[in-house]
């Protein structure tokens, strides 16, 4: 839910308050309705659908409580905010029993009173609204979105304002690290009408990617016995998600960026311009930047796809969230097999958190699935990690090669006592590349 959605309905028969109010809550994103009577104020309520109605607390015709109580008789889900001169203790008491979800005082002491209150009532309700959009059909079978993003609050926060928008989405992170996942959540938060089509560029071999994205027209090269829609023509008015981009091959990378152009592409063999609607959501485990100072990403198409970039940490910086995402797992994982594990012992819990999973969450999927179906009780022993777990704080982890290369350039800094273009040198990179890793990486 974006602001924009959130529709407030303001009550108050004092015209001047009514307007300040709602210039208050217009001026941050709000959808605001104001009535100075509180009888036309219930005539709208089923027409404009309000999320929130703020009303003045004593009103000559009807009082705030009597307004509320008749409103929530049409729609119980609608919150009330309570707006009193008379700041007792009473007052606010018999509001909230009634059905408030807070009040604020009048004369309002301070703009930001009044935008806390609301923010908190419209965090609380979009929750609501996510939480339902994960029951959901299309999300049978997804974590709940607290398992999803555990650890990653800014990110929930990013992908909810991106959502609703055309903007285009590139999802770094490691293997592993739920890039596809993210991708099905923006495009269902997002209320397209189309699918969710998603291709694996690293998984197709060249010579078939293009026609894969784009279709072929009948007898457009050997074999194509019959005319084919590509993942673009297929995606409609919905999303397609182009995991592992950078292993596009740079001729298919030009063909690619006209389509972030101008929306329009041709099937192979045809000369018909077809017009796409659809979202596109890219995905790498690797440093596009760097590839394009290595001339083997395309510069112009990067900035292209860098509108809305989004970085999914590994899980090895996710630790404390580790024993929830995990219990869930277990949860899930054994219901499937019909087994009677819960729960992971406390003792087996350190393993998890010490361990670097260089794998992500894949990898602790992939473990946890293993030794439920060996188990053999109720209690899981991961032994496969008592000889990998390891001190959070060491440099030790297997197969992470951002890891391995941070040393190689500390080390080769360390030898040219500091000099980068020596150190460049060295690495067989050019000092810009060189730069621009000292930074991403913090070295100092």
């Amino acid at each position: 839910m974006q602001k924009e959605n959130f529709r407030i309905l303001i009550v108050d028969d004092e015209r001047s308050f009514l307007i300040l109010l709602t210039k208050i809550l217009e001026d941050v994103g709000y959808t605001v309705k104001g009535f100075t009577d509180p009888e036309d104020a219930i005539k709208a309520v089923d027409s404009y659908s309000p999320n929130l109605v703020i009303t003045d607390l004593k009103m000559p015709k009807i009082d705030g409580i009597k307004l509320m109580e008749e409103i929530k008789n049409r729609n119980s889900n609608i919150d009330f905010i309570m707006i009193t001169a008379f700041a007792t203790v009473d007052t606010a008491v018999e509001a909230m029993k009634k059905g408030a979800s807070d009040y604020i005082t009048k004369p309002l002491k301070d703009p930001d009173q009044l935008r806390l209150a609301v923010l908190k009532i419209y965090e609380r309700q979009r929750l609501v609204e996510e939480n339902e959009l994960f029951k959901s059909e299309s999300f049978q079978g997804m974590p709940p979105i607290d398992i999803v993003f555990a650890g990653m609050e800014k990110i929930l926060k990013d992908i909810r304002d991106v959502a609703s928008t055309d903007a285009t989405v590139i999802l770094y992170g490691e293997t592993g690290t739920g890039k596809s996942l993210i991708a099905k959540i923006i495009h269902y938060m997002s209320n397209r009408t189309g699918p969710f089509v998603d291709i694996n560029c690293a998984a197709i071999p060249e010579n078939l990617l293009e026609s894969e994205l784009f279709g072929y027209e009948k007898g457009a090269f050997t074999g194509a016995l019959s005319q084919k829609k590509g993942k673009f023509e297929l995606a409609g008015d919905g999303t397609i998600f182009l995991d592992e981009v950078s292993e596009m091959s740079l001729s298919l990378q030009a063909k690619f960026l006209k389509v972030l152009q101008d929306r329009t592409f041709e099937r192979l063999g045809s000369l018909n311009t077809i017009k796409t609607n659809a979202r596109i959501i890219a995905a790498t485990n690797r440093n596009l930047k760097a590839l394009v100072e290595e001339k083997k990403f395309r510069e112009d198409l990067y900035y292209r796809l860098n509108v809305f970039p989004v970085s999914i940490p590994p899980l090895r910086e996710r630790k404390k969230h580790i024993p929830d995402i995990a219990n869930y797992l277990v949860k899930v994982i054994s219901a499937r097999f019909g087994k009677g594990v819960k729960i992971i012992p406390e003792h087996e819990i350190e393993k998890l958190i010490n361990y670097a999973w260089p794998g992500n969450i894949r990898e602790l999927e992939n473990i946890i699935e293993r030794n439920i179906i060996i188990s053999k009780d109720s209690q899981l022993i991961f032994h496969e990690l008592e000889s990998e777990t390891e001190p959070i704080n060491t440099k030790r982890l297997d197969g992470d090669l951002k890891t391995i290369e941070k040393i190689a350039i500390e080390n080769a800094l360390l030898k040219t006592n500091g000099n980068r273009k020596k150190a460049a040198e060295i690495l067989g990179i050019s000092l810009r590349a060189l730069q621009y890793k000292i930074k991403d990486y913090g070295i100092n």
